[in-house]
């Protein structure tokens, strides 16, 4: 055994402590690296299997543990969680900066027709639907019915606010009108979430003890587990639909701007690029997967059975993301609410 990487690495857990926010900004920078996205198909099989061996007590001789870890960090990039099936590219956590600084440039650049405003919310919202469905849970599976509902509702309401605040804008300075599109991102994303999520808000959420005993299920608590998420995406939206408008604004009164205006849409998408990079893990790592609230907090009857099971418990605890917690559906959420913000989030 001399020499041999240990056998009793968690790799079930993120790397990083999950109680601070460093840690979970590293955990969120490793899962959403897009550079991930341009692996081959054999390293991601080898990425398989030296974490499928490793949970079967097989470890690769001269295996290190940086070198483990960069294994499940891949693995869970490219493969589900529930059903160890190799995922639709777009839906991967690891395509999720390209393509949403894709839409999100676009959707900045071409706002100033309606029915450039319609295609692209009909677009980001489209490939929101096909990262909820590569992303959708195995043991709670989302129905095509839910998807579909799901996905026009939240078009809709995209399309409604930003063609609405369009002609409110139209009285406005010219800048105003560049942040339409994050207005409608938000709006998306305080629609789509809680639709997405209706069974939580109706049945409740687990929660548990501090040592995982579950309690009960609490509305009260999904909630707000789903205020965090909604938080989390609007937030994720702020810099990359905040700061390339006022930037652009600038450069194009600029001579060479008026001289090229086709460098117009790929210097927007770039500078989305470099605020996704950024804002994406660190607005993940905003709250902590395992979130938590006061007894007291909870519905009155759920309360009076803690009080009678267990007296002593004042907090119990929660995932914040229930499609799939410590996963990276956790973010791969986040991402498409990104998406939603950028176009509609």
């Amino acid at each position: 055994m001399s020499g041999e990487l240990s056998r009793n690495i968690n790799i079930k857990e993120p790397r990083w402590d999950q109680g601070t926010f460093m840690g979970r900004a590293r955990h969120f920078f490793m899962v959403t690296d897009p550079r991930n996205v341009l692996l081959s198909s054999e390293t991601l099989d080898e990425a398989k299997v030296i974490v499928e061996d490793y949970r079967a007590g097989i470890v690769k001789p001269g295996l290190t543990e940086d070198e483990l870890w960069r294994a499940k960090y891949i693995y869970d990039s490219a493969f589900h969680p529930d059903t160890g099936e190799k995922m639709l590219v777009i839906g991967r956590m690891s395509a999720q900066v390209p393509m949403n600084m894709s839409i999100t440039g676009c959707m900045l650049t071409f706002y100033r027709t309606t029915p450039a405003v319609v295609f692209w919310q009909w677009v980001n919202q489209s490939f929101n639907a096909i990262v909820n469905y590569t992303n959708r849970s195995g043991d709670a599976p989302i129905t095509v019915n839910q998807l579909g509902a799901a996905y026009v509702s939240a078009t809709t309401g995209a399309v409604v606010t930003a063609l609405g605040l369009k002609s409110l804008a139209m009285r406005l300075p010219p800048i105003v009108s560049r942040f339409v599109p994050f207005a409608a991102v938000a709006a998306a994303n305080c629609i789509n979430i809680p639709f997405m999520r209706q069974r939580e808000l109706k049945y409740g959420i687990p929660v548990t003890d501090e040592n995982g005993n579950r309690l009960g299920e609490s509305a009260s608590a999904a909630k707000q587990a789903i205020v965090q998420v909604v938080v989390s995406r609007i937030g994720m939206a702020v810099p990359a639909m905040a700061i390339p408008p006022v930037i652009m604004n600038a450069l194009e009164k600029r001579a060479f701007m008026k001289r090229f205006p086709i460098l117009n849409a790929p210097v927007q998408v770039g500078l989305v690029g470099l605020c996704l990079v950024f804002a994406t893990p660190l607005c993940c790592a905003l709250f902590p997967q395992k979130s938590s609230m006061s007894v007291s907090g909870l519905e009155a009857d759920l309360q009076e059975r803690i009080r009678q099971t267990s007296p002593h418990t004042t907090t119990v605890y929660f995932n914040k993301e229930i499609f799939n917690p410590l996963s990276n559906r956790l973010c791969v959420s986040a991402m498409s609410a990104v998406s939603s913000a950028a176009s509609s989030c």
